[in-house]
């Protein structure tokens, strides 16, 4: 039997597993859209948990602002939170999580927006607080399934979300509304809507006030305090303090991924003071890494070398496009000449060149990490270059960072990053700025959001220590229902079920808990798969057992064992058939897959995943 009918057999097997019979795939959306495909489980999974929330979930009353978090409230992405009054619903943010080390094969994480299920028709409209993934990442996946209603945000997120839905080939389902202006007001049903600028690390950030009969909530985004700016005004919320008056409350929302951290964060003018006399006194090539949502950095850069006539090469896909989007609005103006294509560093002197790339948190295929490792075309690293990595570290990256970072070290005389000289300002306020602004909003209520569930605690414990009552102060879970009545604020005791939504390739919500541990279980030890051929008529084996081992063992070295596995494999299949026909594959599959299982942790010490395939002739 041919090596390829083997590999198509084992498909088949994995594919059987992956998606049992009865499932079959259904388009999310439009019917001619060019989209995602689900499983029909989802449906039955949304079934289910719309009748589990009709039997256990109280029904929200008269008068009362519901708070609910589909993501974001215990861990850093997939921001999205559901505010709900009456029969209208406002969403804040649809971003997406990107996988831990024990979720292979995952691309992103996206919100469980289930609970939503049967109320599009009461979505009144998306607010968008700024262009980055965790918070519109999942937008090309949840807007067909919520009904396309209206996304509102600034011009440069806007832009950015039409780019990820022209990749997915959606932009003609979208409708948006520009928010202009600072002091820009909408209704939306019962919700008064006003946003305000704050500032991050990418243009266009914007906080929102949200207003209803009960409460005025201030939504701060990702934000911090920048007091000393290159360009405009320095950080100013005390205005916010008009929202809480003695009839309607304010309630703060602030993000809290600063909150461990003691301290301001460094003022923006700083970074471009060190990296401005870096670009000056560099004596080769200067490669500076950061994040391509950086827009205003990435000009100043380009601003500098300009001056210091000085050509500057842009690299990576995301910061090409981050900017080119940044040009056609007027964000940035270079003069002719100064942008020059990566392949013509060449033609300049080495202190001449300044590259500005992504790759600065260890990605496997980003452009540092491709010089790095000296697979990139045109750049291949000199003593006297100049590495800077202009960014702060993404939780869960520390590893994949330090080894690019001694692999550049190892390479380079001069790499500069924060840990040594203030190259870098995070996007997200710190201690003593959190201390700042609750005294300069002077809210009622506390929510602490937007972070992993110790900082969202260290959070509280902040504003406890300036004499904010703990009372008045709310630390929320994914799928938590926080309720604000006249009389004050309650956390429900129940939960909407919150799950992770996985998407990996063209699949959404199709990877579950099991195949995930499949995934685990080959990432750990390897897949073995064995081949038997029973005869029908009497259920005896024909010929010997073929064996394919992936990630187990190398087969050439392990002779003995796969003669031994070949035996036991004709004693259990004999042993479950005895001779009877019809034979029962079932059966006999789950024999070899606990038998050999653990016949090959007896002999290995480990657990490869089994896959019997049994072939009638």
């Amino acid at each position: 039997m041919c090596f390829a009918f083997y590999i198509f057999i084992v498909v088949t097997q994995i594919t059987r597993r992956r998606y049992p019979s009865g499932q079959r795939f259904r388009r999310v959306g439009k019917p001619d859209a060019k989209l995602i495909w689900q499983p029909d489980r989802q449906q039955s999974r949304e079934g289910e948990l719309e009748q589990q929330q009709k039997t256990h979930l109280p029904r929200p009353q008269q008068n009362t602002l519901r708070i609910i978090p589909l993501g974001g409230m215990e861990e850093v992405g997939r921001n999205m939170t559901v505010f709900e009054y009456g029969n209208d619903i406002v969403i804040l943010d649809a971003g997406l999580q990107f996988p831990e080390e024990d979720m292979p094969g995952i691309d992103y994480i996206i919100p469980d927006i289930r609970y939503l299920k049967g109320k599009q028709k009461n979505i009144r409209g998306i607010l968008l607080s700024h262009g980055h993934l965790d918070h519109i990442g999942a937008l090309p996946h949840l807007l067909p399934r919520l009904n396309w209603p209206t996304v509102y945000g600034a011009k440069m997120t806007l832009a950015l979300v039409r780019k990820r839905l022209e990749e997915a080939q959606l932009t003609k389902f979208f409708k948006a509304q520009e928010i202009k202006t600072d002091n820009e007001k909408l209704s939306l049903g019962n919700f008064k809507i006003n946003f305000f600028p704050a500032t991050h690390s990418i243009m266009d950030a914007l906080g929102v006030v949200i207003g209803t009969p009960v409460a005025n909530i201030i939504h701060m985004g990702d934000w911090r305090y920048d007091t000393n700016p290159v360009s405009g005004q320095p950080t100013d919320f005390s205005h916010l303090a008009k929202w809480n008056t003695r009839p309607i409350p304010s309630v703060l929302m602030f993000e809290s991924l600063g909150s461990t951290k003691e301290g301001h964060q460094i003022p923006e003018q700083d970074i471009y003071e060190n990296i401005k006399q870096i670009i000056e006194n560099a004596p080769g090539r200067i490669i500076i890494a950061t994040f391509a949502s950086m827009v205003e950095r990435v000009a100043w850069i380009v601003e500098v070398a300009e001056k210091l006539g000085k050509k500057v090469a842009l690299d990576g896909f995301s910061m090409k496009t981050n900017i080119e989007v940044a040009k056609r609005f007027g964000y940035v103006k270079f003069n002719q000449g100064t942008l020059i294509d990566v392949k013509r560093i060449h033609d300049y002197p080495d202190n001449k060149v300044v590259v500005v790339c992504t790759g600065a948190q260890g990605e496997d295929r980003a452009v540092l990490m491709r010089i790095a490792n000296s697979e990139h075309r045109q750049i291949r690293l000199k003593k006297e270059d100049t590495i800077i990595f202009s960014s702060s570290v993404i939780p869960g990256n520390e590893r994949s960072i330090q080894r690019l970072k001694d692999n550049l070290y190892r390479q380079c005389d001069n790499v500069i990053h924060k840990e040594i000289m203030d190259v870098h300002g995070g996007g997200h306020a710190l201690i003593e700025d959190i201390k700042f602004l609750i005294r300069q909003v002077k809210p009622q209520y506390l929510l602490p959001v937007y972070a992993n569930h110790y900082m969202l605690c260290e959070g509280a414990k902040v504003a406890e220590s300036i004499g904010f009552p703990s009372k008045n102060i709310f630390v929320l879970d994914n799928g938590s229902i926080a309720e604000i009545t006249k009389n004050g604020f309650s956390v429900a005791a129940k939960k909407i079920p919150i799950e992770y939504v996985f998407v990996d390739g063209l699949g959404v919500g199709d990877i579950g808990n099991i195949v995930l541990r499949d995934r685990q279980a080959m990432a750990k030890d390897g897949m073995f798969v064995i081949i038997v051929t029973v005869d029908s008529q009497n259920g005896r084996v024909l010929n010997s057992p073929d064996i394919i081992s992936r990630g187990f063992i190398y087969m050439r070295e392990s002779k003995e064992l796969l003669y031994q596995v070949r035996e036991k494999v004709k004693q259990i299949v004999h042993q479950a058939t005895h001779g009877q026909t019809p034979i029962n594959q079932s059966y006999i599959k789950e024999n070899l897959r606990d038998k050999i299982g653990q016949f090959l942790y007896n002999k290995t010490q480990r657990r490869p995943m089994v896959l019997p395939v049994v072939i009638e002739v």
